[in-house]
C-alpha cells in the first residue's frame, strides 16, 4: 500500500522528444540527410518536420506508410537516388505534402497508383527519369497539381486529353520537352485553356512537320505563350520518319512552311561518296510539273534552302529541284532531304541522300606502316651481310689473316703494301721505323704490261738485311709499287 501511494504521488516524466538522426542535420521543421549513401530511410525522425531532404543517396524502395510519423510534412526530395518502382502505398499518410521531388531516379513509368493519396500536391518533379509511359489515370485525383515536370525522359506518347480536367483548375506548367514524341494531337491541344498552352514545353522533341502544328504555334507565338517565345530556336519537327536527324527549325525558318501542309509520303535515302574537293549535284526524279512545283532542300544542319541557294552560294537550287555542292568539305556529310512544294497549302517528300565526304588516300601507299618497316629490316640486315662477308677481294687466299710468327707469303705483298696497320710482332730480323709505315718483302718478280718490275732495297737503316724495303712516305710507296718503272736503288 505504502508504495502504491509513493507511485501515485511521484510527478510523472514526461515522454522524450524524437532526437534527430545521428548522420542527419535538423533545425526546428527541416531534416537534412543529404549525400550520407543511405540505403534506407532513418526510422526515427523527428515529428515536426515539414521538408526532409534525402536526395543523393542510394535509396532504391520506399515503404509503405514509411511518412506516418511526418503528419506535418509539406515538401519531400528524393532526387538522384537508384528508385525504379513504388509501392501502392508509399505516400499514404502524406495528405499534406505539396512538393515532391523525384527527379534523376530510375523510374521506367508512371503508374496511376504512385501519386493518388498526394491529393494536395502542387509540383511534382519527374525530369530525367527513364519514363517510357504515363497512365491516363495518374493524375486524375490530383485536383491542386499545378506544376509537372517529365523532360528528359523516353516518352513517345502522352495522354493530353486526361489534362483537360487539370486544365480547368490550377495547372500551370506541364514540361514534356526533350522527349521522344513523334505525334501530338493538335486539335485536342488547340482546345486546351490558355494557361495550359502557355506553360505546355514540347521543344526537343522529332514530332513529324505538319501545317497543323505550325499553325498552332504559331499563334502560340503571337499570343506571347513563353513555351513557344523561351524556347524559339529549339522547336523542330521531323522531316523524315527514317532518318532521325532529318530535322528542322520550322519556327526559325517560319516563311518556308507559312503555305504549306505536310504529306506522309516516304522517299528512299540513297547514300553517295565523293572526296573532299569535289563538285556534288544531288537529283531527285519527280514526275511534277516544274512550272506549279517550289523545290526545297533540308540540310544535315536543319537549314531550308530554296532557289538560287544559300547566301555563300555554297548550295544551289536549280529549279528543277536539283541541289549542287559547289566544294565537298567534311562539314558538309550529312543527311540532305528533298522537297517539292505545290500549291496550294501541300508539300511532298522527294528523296533523301545521306552525303559522306571522304579524305583521299596519300598517292603510291600501297603497304602498310608496319610492312614497309619490316621490309626495310631486311633489306638493312642483307646489306649489312654482303658487307661483312662478301666483301671483293683479288687473291682469296690473301685475304686470310696470317697466323702469328709465319714467315710471310708471296701473295701477301699486296695487301700488306695497302694497309696502313704495322706488323703486330717484331721478329730478330724486323724493324720498324717510329714515323714512316714499313713493309717487309722478299724480292719479288711480277709480270705486269708485258715488264718485270724489281723491289730493291733503298736507305736501309742496318746493312746486314739487303731484302728489307724501307719506304719514306705511303704515297711513295703505294706509287712504287703499281708504277711499271723498276725502282732501282
Amino acid at each position: 500500500l505504502f508504495l502504491l501511494l509513493l507511485q501515485l504521488c511521484a510527478p510523472r516524466a514526461s515522454p522524450q522528444p524524437h532526437r534527430c538522426p545521428a548522420i542527419c542535420i535538423c533545425t526546428s521543421d527541416l531534416l537534412s540527410c543529404s549525400r550520407q549513401m543511405l540505403q534506407r530511410v532513418p526510422k526515427a525522425l523527428p515529428p515536426t518536420t515539414t521538408t526532409l531532404d534525402l536526395s543523393h543517396n542510394a535509396l532504391t524502395q520506399l515503404q509503405d506508410r514509411w511518412l506516418a510519423a511526418l503528419p506535418h510534412l509539406e515538401a519531400l526530395h528524393i532526387s538522384h537516388n537508384y528508385i525504379q518502382d513504388l509501392s501502392p502505398r508509399a505516400f499514404h499518410n502524406a495528405s499534406f505534402l505539396r512538393h515532391l521531388d523525384m527527379s534523376s531516379n530510375h523510374l521506367h513509368a508512371v503508374e496511376r497508383h504512385y501519386f493518388e493519396a498526394l491529393v494536395s500536391l502542387e509540383e511534382l518533379l519527374l525530369y530525367n527519369n527513364h519514363i517510357k509511359r504515363v497512365d491516363d489515370n495518374a493524375f486524375a485525383k490530383l485536383s491542386g497539381l499545378r506544376k509537372v515536370y517529365l523532360s528528359w525522359n523516353n516518352l513517345t506518347t502522352f495522354p493530353f486529353h486526361a489534362v483537360q480536367g487539370l486544365g480547368i483548375y490550377n495547372l500551370r506548367t506541364l514540361d514534356l520537352s526533350s522527349n521522344r514524341l513523334s505525334s501530338i494531337p493538335v486539335e485536342v491541344l488547340e482546345a486546351l485553356p490558355e494557361n495550359i498552352g502557355n506553360g505546355l514545353y514540347l521543344h526537343n522533341n522529332p514530332i513529324r512537320c505538319s501545317c497543323p502544328l505550325y499553325l498552332m504555334l504559331q499563334h502560340w507565338k503571337e499570343r506571347g505563350f513563353s513555351s513557344v517565345k523561351d524556347f524559339f530556336e529549339e522547336h523542330t519537327c521531323k522531316v523524315s520518319d527514317n532518318v532521325p536527324r532529318s530535322l528542322i527549325k520550322f519556327l526559325v525558318h517560319s516563311h518556308t512552311f507559312e503555305n504549306c501542309s505536310a504529306s506522309t509520303e516516304d522517299a528512299h535515302l540513297s547514300h553517295l561518296e565523293v572526296m573532299v574537293g569535289q563538285p556534288i549535284l544531288l537529283t531527285c526524279n519527280t514526275s511534277l510539273p516544274h512550272t506549279a512545283t517550289t523545290y526545297m532542300w533540308i540540310t544535315p544542319d536543319h537549314e531550308p534552302i530554296k532557289h538560287p541557294g544559300n547566301s555563300n552560294g555554297s548550295l544551289e537550287v536549280y529549279r528543277n529541284g536539283s541541289l549542287r555542292i559547289a566544294t565537298a568539305k567534311p562539314w558538309l556529310s550529312g543527311v540532305y532531304v528533298g522537297l517539292a512544294m505545290n500549291s496550294p497549302y501541300n508539300f511532298s517528300r522527294m528523296c533523301e541522300f545521306n552525303v559522306t565526304v571522304l579524305y583521299p588516300k596519300p598517292a603510291g601507299e600501297t603497304f602498310s606502316t608496319g610492312l614497309t618497316t619490316l621490309l626495310g629490316c631486311i633489306v638493312s640486315l642483307v646489306l649489312v651481310i654482303i658487307y661483312l662477308y662478301l666483301t671483293p677481294c683479288r687473291c682469296l687466299g690473301c685475304c686470310k689473316k696470317p697466323a702469328p710468327l709465319s714467315p710471310p707469303q708471296e701473295c701477301s705483298a699486296q695487301s700488306s703494301i695497302l694497309s696502313t696497320t704495322p706488323p703486330a710482332t717484331e721478329g730478330p730480323n724486323r724493324k720498324a721505323s717510329a714515323n714512316k709505315h714499313v713493309v717487309f718483302l722478299e724480292p719479288i718478280r711480277e709480270t705486269r704490261n708485258g715488264k718485270i718490275r724489281l723491289a730493291l732495297a733503298e736507305d736501309f737503316p742496318d746493312p746486314k738485311h739487303p731484302k728489307v724495303l724501307q719506304l719514306k712516305s705511303d704515297s711513295e710507296s703505294i706509287s712504287s709499287v703499281f708504277s711499271d718503272t723498276p725502282i732501282v736503288s
